[in-house]
């Protein structure tokens, strides 16, 4: 059985509240879980302390056994002090701008920088 530790939704409409859950990975988002591991508000700012709770002593109990943590709750785990924080994922060379188009910015911001160092005239 592999387990992970992910969140689970709940709360209502456009309101959302996520429980910290270690869970089989088989099982549905918000179906069956195994412990309850801590909570995540979204909805408060993100220097509030109560944002994100988590019981530290279970989550290194989880990971010693062998569960493993989605990468939101990585996040979680690596801001905590309870684990390496993921790699930040680069953007896809996929949705760069095409050759057109980085060709049109460049010549903008020549057009731009020409336009800011010339002399006002008045």
């Amino acid at each position: 059985m592999s387990l992970t530790i992910r969140l689970t939704r709940g709360g209502t409409k456009k309101r959302p509240f996520y429980s910290i859950v270690v869970a089989d990975s088989r099982s549905p988002r918000d179906g069956r879980f195994i412990e309850k591991l801590g909570t995540y508000n979204p909805m408060l700012d993100k220097g509030r302390a109560d944002r994100v709770v988590l019981k530290p002593e279970r989550i290194q109990h989880w990971l010693k056994v062998g569960a493993l943590p989605s990468e939101r709750v990585q996040r979680f785990l690596g801001d905590a002090g309870l684990g390496p924080k993921p790699a930040i994922r680069q953007t896809p060379k996929k949705s760069a701008p095409r050759a057109k188009a980085q060709e049109r910015a460049k010549a903008a911001s020549a057009a731009g920088e020409a336009a800011a160092g010339a002399p006002a005239q008045g």
